[in-house]
């Protein structure tokens, strides 16, 4: 008897929790990005949003929270109120790469929050200053391994994939360079075209059509493929560095402890928003390869990406300030 109490006390549970994601929502839903404005997580919310927000029936609100190259507003995520309300889109670095680099991070990804949905990626493009006078991959390493100490590159902060991707070229070339930190991917495009810098491996959104104008030099993606976003770009793979994978992500997160039936009906509406034909084109135009993937995949890659990098971060001797 008291067996089946149980079970029907956990079915009823589990039908109230069905009910309440038929419901949801019954007012907006904030979508917090811990960059600034501008920045690629944020031009990916704000396409995703407007179909988004039909599909659910209420306005999608981005919240940019930037600071702490991105720890800020995702600890602000992991603290909030798990009621379905609440969203992150984040990025490689404070969701997984930064639990390795901070000692006293102010909250644990794996632990207080909840995978929601793997969104997209975007091939990194390594890219040089005009006043470096390189034209090619092999030029550009041929440079920094005769002068090591001479050139500095520009990333969005440390830990961030601009920063790690250029830390395994340097590993794998037996190159050095002094990483200068930067708060956007825009203010590191600037340093590069202004000289500030010599060069940086930025996303495409940012760094090709300066590219198009003439203000910089395009190089190579770093992705382990070619991209077809950017066919007319080889990998560094291709142009004589082995081993090399590394690609900005985007993913929705959610407050741990979020009803797990809320979690999968965002999950399910932004995975058909992300294969609509017209998001997909909007996407693409601004370099974003469109994934959607379920929670458990997510959860899946986070842990890949851990096994991935945490090695390169130890073996560097990373800290957040350099």
């Amino acid at each position: 008897m008291n067996g089946v109490l149980c079970w029907s006390v956990t079915a009823l549970a589990l039908m109230g929790t069905h009910a309440a994601a038929q419901d949801w929502p019954q007012r907006p839903v904030r979508i917090v990005v811990p960059f600034a404005a501008g920045s690629s997580p944020d031009i990916l919310a704000r396409i995703v949003n407007e179909k988004l927000a039909s599909r659910i029936g209420q306005p999608l609100i981005v919240d940019n929270k930037p600071g702490a190259g991105g720890n800020s507003g995702t600890d602000l995520v992991a603290k909030s109120a798990p009621d379905g309300y609440t969203f992150l889109l984040s990025v490689n670095a404070p969701l997984v790469y930064n639990t390795v680099l901070f000692k006293n991070l102010p909250y644990d990804p794996f632990r207080d929050l909840v995978p929601v949905s793997l969104a997209a990626t975007t091939p990194n493009v390594c890219v040089v200053s005009n006043e470096m006078g390189v034209d090619s991959v092999k030029g550009w390493l041929a440079a920094m391994q005769r002068n090591p100490g001479k050139y500095n590159f520009a990333s969005t902060g440390s830990g961030s994939i601009s920063h790690l991707g250029v830390e395994l070229i340097k590993l794998k070339t037996k190159s050095f360079a002094v990483h200068i930190p930067y708060a956007s991917s825009g203010q590191a495009t600037t340093a590069v075209i202004q000289g500030d810098v010599h060069y940086a491996c930025l996303p495409p959104v940012a760094v090709m059509p300066q590219a198009k104008a003439g203000r910089l030099k395009a190089l190579a993606v770093t992705s382990a493929e070619r991209s077809a976003l950017l066919p007319e770009l080889p990998t560094l793979r291709e142009s004589g560095v082995p081993d090399i994978q590394a690609v900005p992500w985007f993913a929705y997160m959610a407050p741990k402890a979020t009803p797990p039936a809320l979690v999968q009906r965002m999950s399910s509406e932004i995975a058909a928003v992300l294969k609509d034909p017209d998001t997909k084109r909007r996407l693409q135009t601004a370099y974003f390869d469109a994934v959607g993937s379920s929670p458990q995949e997510l959860a899946a890659f986070m842990n890949e990406e851990l096994r991935r990098w945490k090695p390169v971060i130890e073996h560097a001797g990373l800290k957040p300030d350099n």
